[in-house]
């Protein structure tokens, strides 16, 4: 009964943050109660991984165990940069004057998605961008992506969190790090044609930069956060998901002002 209750309350929230029919998603209640849920999220641990220049997730203990009052209590404090482990990028990350993480509105956090996998491509180069090609042969398949989709791009680097060596190229930090950076990313060309061509509310991939390890420039950055399209990174189990149905939401942390931080992404599947 509660877990019935707790799915009912969801569907209540992404019916409202929406103001949509059902239709929208092709999915009717029933299946969104009924569907399964899949935890797009790395855990924030010791472990997981950010840039080599930023600050990592540390969580330290204030109290844990028996009080002097005679019942138990455990409470930490934790720290770390915003962009590490999963995340989101708000535009303002690389777009002056676009939206900070608490400016971007929950409309652009919730939609249904669209899950392009270049795993093959990708495994077999670190260095793999996805392009314009890749997106024409997901339509070719499986029609023109929809307006209002949030785009998930599958490169199968998830499998190796948190080793970092196997999922950035280095496991080393600070600056001179950067320059050793390896795995896939968007290609800033393929980053200007959805712009151009198509109206998606947010993308995302299961690496730790929409750009490639290799980049200098950040195009990729700049191109979809010009528009206020936000990208989510290091995204967990992307092989979990269909191409499209499934419905995605990501909500970060509220922080005021900030240019991204920790992000709590889930999908639902419809049921079958």
């Amino acid at each position: 009964m509660k877990k019935t209750v707790n799915r009912l309350f969801i569907l209540l929230v992404v019916a409202l943050v929406l103001g949509t029919s059902q239709q929208s998603f092709g999915q009717d209640n029933s299946s969104l109660i009924q569907g399964k849920w899949i935890d797009l999220t790395h855990n924030f641990s010791e472990e997981a991984i950010y840039w080599p220049t930023a600050e990592g997730f540390k969580l330290e203990s204030v109290f844990e165990g028996i009080t002097d009052k005679g019942y138990f209590y455990d409470a930490n404090n934790y720290s770390a940069a915003e962009h590490g482990g999963t995340h989101i990028d708000s535009p303002i990350h690389f777009a002056e004057g676009k939206q900070t993480v608490d400016q971007i509105p929950l409309e652009s956090l919730i939609g249904p998605a669209v899950v392009i996998n270049v795993s093959k491509k990708a495994l077999a180069n670190r260095d793999y961008q996805v392009s314009v090609k890749d997106f024409r042969d997901w339509e070719d398949k499986n029609g023109q992506i929809a307006n209002g989709s949030i785009v998930l791009l599958n490169t199968g680097y998830a499998q190796f969190w948190p080793d970092r060596m196997k999922y950035m190229g280095t496991d080393k930090k600070g600056p001179d790090a950067v320059q050793e950076l390896h795995f896939p990313g968007l290609d800033p060309a393929a980053a200007e044609w959805l712009v151009e061509n198509r109206d998606i509310k947010a993308i995302g991939l299961d690496t730790p930069s929409i750009d490639f390890g290799q980049s200098q420039l950040f195009a990729s950055h700049q191109i979809l956060f010009k528009e206020n399209i936000p990208a989510f990174e290091n995204v967990a189990n992307l092989d979990k998901l269909p191409p499209k149905g499934a419905l995605v939401i990501a909500l970060p942390m509220k922080i005021k002002g900030g240019s991204g931080g920790p992000l709590r992404i889930i999908a639902n599947l419809p049921a079958e």
